[in-house]
């Protein structure tokens, strides 16, 4: 397995002026990762976002890491006027982005729910039907790229590990999995071993993330910290020092026979490289132990 970190780790720092994005490249290699992963592009004034991107893949080439995966925002419910093969088309587009980007595969949305106010039947189920005819019509054409497509265990209303096993295998398409990440489950209070262990068998990619859990029945800690979708509040943390069973989640990992990219996504309020440093540092020795 290689281990990678997601470009969006350094977000506050990119985000602060403090480095450019294509900075970033140069900086996961200095820092030991074997491979990352691009989230949330914003293109320089000038470029176009292909153009943006292949000076993303140079760069990757000129320092010496591997680019694995491309992550964009999507939405088949709430797109623009709730036409799912509209947004199926755009999300082509950002197909051949990650074939510039020379990635194996994509990471996209399915959807946050139905909007407020929404009349009629709201379930994921009733949801189903349309983001897996939106999916697979991104992943039909991505597989004439060479590029997979899947949906990560993100954003609440498509994040229990049984509704994204739902939407894999109605999608069913051998092009089309699951990024599994170990610590979003939290968000929807969801056992991390136990849905890692049922996603297992459709995980194309995998983050390791993790979060301070406190129940929702104490203080609340104010900033920082956001609430699950039982009303627990959890805070990003450096892998190693949080709630999310690391260890126990790398050996499901392993015993599954998973080859792929571990990938450390930090969403920490310390110091990003402070943080993702220890993070990498704590994944390592972790891998180490179970191997």
């Amino acid at each position: 397995m290689k281990i990678g970190v997601s470009s969006y780790s350094y977000s506050n720092l990119v985000n602060s002026g403090k480095m450019k994005q294509i900075e970033v490249i140069g900086k996961a290699k200095e820092m030991g990762f074997d491979v990352i992963e691009f989230a949330d592009l914003t293109v320089p004034e000038g470029e176009t976002l292909k153009s943006f991107a292949k000076g993303l893949k140079d760069e990757c080439e000129r320092v010496g890491i591997e680019a694995s995966h491309y992550t964009v925002y999507a939405d088949f419910i709430n797109c623009p006027g709730g036409n799912w093969k509209e947004e199926a088309e755009r999300l082509r587009e950002h197909v051949e982005v990650a074939a510039v980007l020379g990635v194996p595969g994509m990471r996209h949305d399915a959807t946050g729910g139905f909007p407020d106010g929404y009349k009629g039947q709201r379930s994921f189920d009733d949801a189903l039907g349309i983001i897996a005819k939106g999916c697979r019509a991104v992943t039909e054409y991505a597989q004439e790229l060479g590029i997979k497509t899947m949906v990560e265990n993100h954003g609440m209303f498509c994040q229990d590990s049984e509704r994204v096993e739902k939407l894999v295998n109605e999608v069913n398409h051998e092009n089309f999995g699951a990024l599994v990440d170990i610590g979003n489950f939290l968000c929807v209070d969801e056992n991390p071993g136990k849905a890692v262990g049922r996603m297992m068998p459709y995980a194309m990619h995998v983050h390791i993330k993790d979060f301070h859990v406190k129940p929702g029945n104490g203080f609340d800690p104010g900033q920082g910290w956001f609430q699950s979708r039982g009303g627990n509040y959890l805070r990003g943390a450096v892998v190693g020092h949080g709630d999310v069973p690391v260890a126990q989640c790398l050996r499901i990992i392993k015993k599954a026979g998973f080859d792929g990219v571990l990938s450390i996504e930090f969403e920490g309020i310390e110091d990003p490289i402070v943080g993702i440093s220890i993070g990498l540092s704590n994944l390592k020795k972790t891998i180490e132990k179970i191997v």
